[in-house]
């Protein structure tokens, strides 16, 4: 059982120090032993360099300590399914911002199953009490990684206001101002297409019979890409 901590900034100017100190200096020290990593990347995918680098090391009983659950992921969807993920495979996720989202605050709603009795009718209760208390569970870890993508939309929202202010700007000094493609220009790329028929042939999501991880490995493609792809066929739908 080994312990890691794991620190995230978005880009080259940002520092990592704070996250580093905030994780070394929390719980008296506990964590000044883990093997750290650290990306300088978009927590908008999964797939970042020295994650990828962690996520292939980790095995049952590893321990990874995050400052927070959008150090992990600024993405709702594959966030929470990467949480599920490795809280199956037996991993240990600590989050010091957000100590109701460990994976321990989870494991103990799955231990507070109460057993049945034998009694018909007091078992139906006993039954609809454990799925309570894990839908209970999954929404907390749910709601935390849409606050982190709510707050990546802020950010991206604020930056699209700087980029209309400063054209206006320039436009109101005739100088022509102009950022990114051109409207209405969509990238499609031969893989794109081809992973985009086998989510929709073989998902679960489409009427197939593959799970997630199933179809990733078959699709050939990473995890934040199947999960951008679904949500664009489901849109699409």
């Amino acid at each position: 059982m080994k312990l890691y901590a794991y620190a995230r900034v978005s880009t080259e100017r940002q520092s990592l120090k704070r996250q580093i100190d905030n994780i070394k200096s929390a719980n008296d020290g506990a964590y000044t032993g883990a093997l750290f990593f650290s990306d300088k990347f978009t927590g908008s995918t999964l797939d970042r360099p020295e994650w990828n680098r962690l996520y292939k090391r980790l095995n049952h009983g590893d321990t990874v300590v995050f400052d927070s659950v959008s150090r992990l992921s600024r993405d709702a969807e594959s966030g929470a399914a990467l949480y599920e993920e490795l809280y199956g495979k037996g991993i240990n996720l600590i989050f010091l911002n957000e100590p109701h989202c460990n994976t321990d605050c989870y494991r103990q709603a799955a231990a507070a199953n109460i057993p049945p009795t034998g009694n018909e009718i007091a078992d139906i209760y006993i039954a609809a009490t454990n799925k309570v208390l894990m839908l209970l569970a999954r929404k907390q870890i749910a709601i935390a990684f849409e606050q982190a993508e709510k707050e990546r939309l802020d950010i991206c929202k604020r930056v699209k206001d700087g980029m209309r202010s400063a054209k206006e700007k320039a436009a109101e000094q005739g100088i022509e101002k102009k950022y990114g493609l051109a409207t209405g220009t969509k990238l499609t790329t031969k893989k794109s297409v081809a992973a985009k028929e086998i989510i929709m042939k073989h998902s679960k999501d489409f009427n197939g019979t593959l799970n997630d991880p199933e179809v990733i490995k078959l699709a050939g493609i990473s995890r934040n890409s199947f999960y951008k792809y679904k949500s664009q066929l489901k849109a699409g739908l």
